[in-house]
C-alpha cells in the first residue's frame, strides 16, 4: 500500500523518540533528521518537508511539551497533527442537496481508472447515503469507455445514460440532465473524456461542461504510483477548473505516496476518496485522521469496523462471541471465523489496520498465508461433525484420513490441533471471567498487554525475520 516506506521509517523514529525520559534539542534533531529523510524517499516535495519540520520544531518546543511527563509522547503527538494537516485538518465529504440534483463530474488523463471509480462512488452514494444515481457517459472520444460503464452499471444495479459515441459530449450530458429531473434522480455522476496528456482540447470540452451544467463537486482521478506528478496534474487541471477533491486510485500499490502527502498543501484541493483495488468494493472515502494513524503504525480500528460491518454477517458474529462467552467453542466456530475474516481483505490490509501491528504486515507473504488458510479450512472441512466438536479425541487413524481428504499431512493435522488448544485455552479464560462477572476492561487490557507482550518480544521479532530470510511460511 501507498506510505509503507514511509510508515516504516517513521514508525523507527518515533519508537526513538518516545522512549526518551527527557526531550533535547540533539535528540529532537536525530528524530527529525530520520523524518526528513523518511519523507523526501517518500518523494514529498522539498519545501512541504522544510515547513513540515519548522512547524514541528516550533510546537515541540513549547512549554507545555518541554515540561510534559513524557515529551517523547508529546514529539509523536505533534508530528501525527501535523501529518493530519498536511493530509487536510477535516474529512472532505461530498455534500449533497437537499432539494434537487447533486451534479459530480468526474475528469482526468487516461489511464487512471476514471470510469471505474465513477461506477465505485455510485455504489458508495447507492448503499451509504441511500441516493438514487444517474451515471452520464460522456467519454465519446472512446467508445470502449461507454461500454465499460454501463457494464459497471449493471454490476452494481445503476443507471447509465449514453447517447453513444456520434453525439458530441455536450449534448450528452445536457439531455442527461434533463432525463435525470425528468426521472427523479437526485444524485448524477458525469464520466467525461480523458487524454494520454493535458492539451487545450480536453480543457475546452470540460470547460464547456462545467459551464453549461455547474457541477456542485468536480473530482480529478489521479494515479498514486505517479508520485509527485499528481501534483502537477491537479495544478493543471485546478487552473482550468474549479476542482473541490481528488479521487487517488492504486492506493494499494506499492507507490511512496508523497504526492499524495503534498498535493493537498499545494494545490489546496484535498483527497476525497481512495480507490485500494480492482474489485468494485474497493474504494472507500478518505479521512486524513485515520490515515496518519496507519502512516504513524497506531492502526485504524474504526476504518476495520466499518469494513466489517458492512461485510461480515453480523448476526453470526454475535452468535458466536455469546457461545464463546459461553466456554462453547469449536472447530466449526474457527471455520466460520476464518471465512469471515477472508471477507474483510488481505491479511497484511488487517494488520496494519490494528494498533501495533503495522510492522509484522511486512513479514507477512500474503500469497501463503493464504494458501495456510486454505489448507487450515480444508483440514476441518475434512472433520465429521463429532471430530470437529472434539479435535482432542483424534487418533492416529482418524488424523491419517482427515488429511489424506484435505491433501495436507498428518503434521499439519497436528499443527491445527494444537493451535486450535491453544485459542481454546484463552477464549476459555475469558468465558470464565465473563461468567464469573470477572470480565471488565481491566481484565481484558490485562490479556491484550499480555498477547501484545508476545509480539514485542525481540526473540519473536528476530525469528520472524529469519522466518522470512529463509522463504519459510509465516502463518498469522
Amino acid at each position: 500500500m501507498a506510505f509503507d516506506s514511509l510508515s516504516e521509517r517513521l514508525n523507527k523514529a518515533m519508537r526513538d523518540v518516545a522512549g526518551k525520559g527527557t526531550l533535547s534539542d540533539a535528540n529532537m534533531e536525530d528524530m527529525l533528521k530520520e523524518v526528513r529523510l523518511a519523507l523526501l524517499e517518500a518523494d514529498v516535495n522539498y519545501r512541504i518537508v522544510k515547513q513540515f519540520l519548522d512547524e514541528i520544531r516550533e510546537k515541540a518546543r513549547g512549554e507545555d511539551v518541554l515540561n510534559s511527563v513524557e515529551p517523547g509522547q508529546q514529539l509523536v503527538k505533534i508530528v501525527h497533527d501535523q501529518i493530519i494537516e498536511l493530509l487536510g485538518s477535516e474529512d472532505a465529504e461530498i455534500h449533497f442537496k437537499e432539494e434537487g440534483i447533486t451534479t459530480i463530474m468526474m475528469v482526468g488523463l487516461q489511464g487512471t481508472g476514471k470510469t471505474t471509480s465513477a461506477a465505485k462512488i455510485a455504489k458508495i452514494f447507492k448503499e451509504k447515503n441511500n441516493r438514487k444515481v444517474l451515471m452520464i457517459a460522456a467519454d465519446v472520444i472512446r467508445p470502449a469507455a461507454i461500454e465499460q460503464l454501463q457494464t459497471l452499471g449493471r454490476e452494481i444495479d445503476v443507471d447509465v445514460y449514453t447517447l453513444g459515441p456520434e453525439k458530441s459530449a455536450k449534448e450528452t450530458v445536457g439531455r442527461g440532465m434533463i432525463h435525470a429531473r425528468e426521472n427523479g434522480y437526485d444524485t448524477v455522476i458525469i464520466d467525461t473524456a480523458g487524454r494520454l496528456h493535458i492539451d487545450e482540447e480536453l480543457m475546452d470540452e470540460l470547460r464547456i461542461i462545467n459551464v453549461n451544467v455547474e457541477p456542485d463537486e468536480i473530482l480529478l482521478t489521479v494515479d498514486a504510483m505517479t508520485g509527485q506528478d499528481i501534483v502537477n496534474v491537479a495544478r493543471a487541471f485546478a487552473e482550468a477548473l474549479p476542482l473541490t477533491g481528488l479521487v487517488v486510485t492504486k492506493f494499494d500499490g506499492d507507490s511512496r505516496g508523497g504526492g499524495v502527502l503534498s498535493v493537498k498543501k499545494i494545490t489546496g484541493v484535498p483527497v476525497k476518496f481512495v480507490g485500494e483495488g480492482e474489485k468494485i468494493d474497493d474504494m472507500s472515502v478518505f479521512h486524513p485522521d485515520r490515515m496518519a494513524d496507519r502512516i504513524l503504525g497506531m492502526g485504524d480500528i474504526v476504518s476495520l469496523v466499518e469494513r466489517a460491518q458492512e461485510k461480515m454477517d453480523l448476526e453470526e458474529t454475535e452468535k458466536m462471541a455469546e457461545r464463546m462467552l459461553s466456554g462453547q467453542f469449536t472447530m466449526d466456530d474457527m471455520l466460520k471465523q476464518f471465512e469471515q475474516i477472508q471477507k474483510l481483505g488481505p491479511l497484511s490490509g488487517i494488520m496494519k489496520m490494528l494498533p501495533g501491528m503495522n510492522q509484522y504486515a511486512g513479514l507477512l507473504d500474503e500469497a501463503k498465508a493464504g494458501d495456510a488458510m486454505k489448507h487450515t479450512k480444508a483440514i476441518i472441512q475434512s472433520m465429521t461433525p463429532y471430530e470437529r466438536a472434539h479435535p482432542e479425541k483424534l487418533r492416529g487413524t482418524m488424523k491419517k484420513r482427515i488429511a489424506k481428504g484435505s491433501g495436507t499431512t498428518v503434521n499439519e493435522v497436528n499443527k491445527l490441533i494444537n493451535q486450535f488448544s491453544r485459542v481454546k485455552k484463552q477464549i476459555d479464560q475469558l468465558g470464565a471471567l465473563n461468567r464469573s462477572g470477572s470480565l471488565n476492561e481491566e481484565s481484558l487490557e490485562k490479556m491484550m498487554n499480555n498477547v501484545q507482550n508476545q509480539m514485542d518480544d525481540p526473540r519473536l521479532q528476530q525469528q520472524m525475520k529469519e522466518l522470512q530470510a529463509r522463504n519459510k511460511k509465516f502463518r498469522f
